[in-house]
């Protein structure tokens, strides 16, 4: 049986008010999808993503709106942008507060053996070593405001592996390993790491696919359909607010119930 999909306009109410939140890989699919429902839920964002045409575009939209945010261009792969992505928001907003490290990189299934080298770097720069460089600018500036609440995004691929994403898996992988180490270490420190991991998600990616192929992955999740960039976005912004206050170090999947077994 086919559950059904929820309004991609609903709200969760303005549970992080007054917030700051940066959220990368923000200019498009389950990014953009953050930066609505986050400003929906009262926080300021920063996006961050390497289109900066894209992120203006959405900051204009953000604004006519009511909500508050600032483009910052950036390239998470590389350490002096991150530096530069922080330094900006803390100049315009004074505080970070909140932050969901979404920015990632992936491509068609090719075997581990035919891997390009440079292809292996360049994923696992972007999703790992760029939650890595992230996280240590957040935390850093979270230390400096008496906490805060990081979420990083991982993939069900973080918790099992997936055939020709060999690189991807393993980046994702990772992820949540530095997750659970950051959520130990700063725990005392009133700073909650958490970190997602998404089933199949309708971004623009999957939404190319022929509608055949798409109803071979509804029939693979338990619950009959593919998942909404907005779903994973709520998930992010209830992680960020006080109402998951006792949680850090968890993984949670945003999946249908795929992980929980086999249909």
């Amino acid at each position: 049986m086919t559950s059904a999909a929820p309004s991609p306009n609903a709200s969760i109410g303005r549970i992080l008010e007054g917030k700051v939140a940066i959220i990368t890989g923000a200019s498009r699919g389950i990014g953009a999808a953050a930066v609505h429902a986050f400003t929906a839920a009262g926080a300021s964002v920063v996006l961050a993503a390497r289109d900066g045409n894209a992120l203006e575009a959405l900051v204009a939209k953000i604004s006519a709106d009511g909500g508050s945010a600032l483009a910052v261009p950036t390239d998470v792969g590389d350490p002096n942008a991150v530096q530069l992505l922080l330094s900006r928001s803390l100049e315009h907003f004074g505080r970070v507060d909140a932050a969901f490290n979404n920015a990632g990189l992936s491509h068609p299934p090719i075997p581990l053996a035919e891997l390009p080298i440079d292809e292996y770097e360049r994923v696992t720069r972007a999703s790992l070593f760029g939650t890595f460089l992230c996280m240590q600018e957040e935390i850093r500036a979270m230390l400096e405001n008496g906490g805060g609440s990081i979420v990083n995004m991982a993939s069900t691929a973080g918790l099992r592996g997936v055939r020709g994403l060999s690189d991807y898996s393993a980046a994702k992988h990772g992820i949540i390993g530095l997750t659970k180490s950051a959520a130990l270490e700063y725990a005392p420190n009133n700073i909650r790491v958490n970190v997602l991991a998404p089933g199949p998600i309708l971004t623009e990616r999957l939404a190319a696919v022929p509608e055949a192929a798409r109803e071979q992955v509804n029939r693979a999740v338990p619950m009959g359909r593919i998942g909404l960039a907005e779903e994973v976005a709520n998930a992010a912004v209830w992680l960020c607010s006080d109402f998951a206050s006792y949680i850090t170090g968890a993984v949670i999947p945003v999946d249908g119930g795929q992980l929980a077994g086999p249909t």
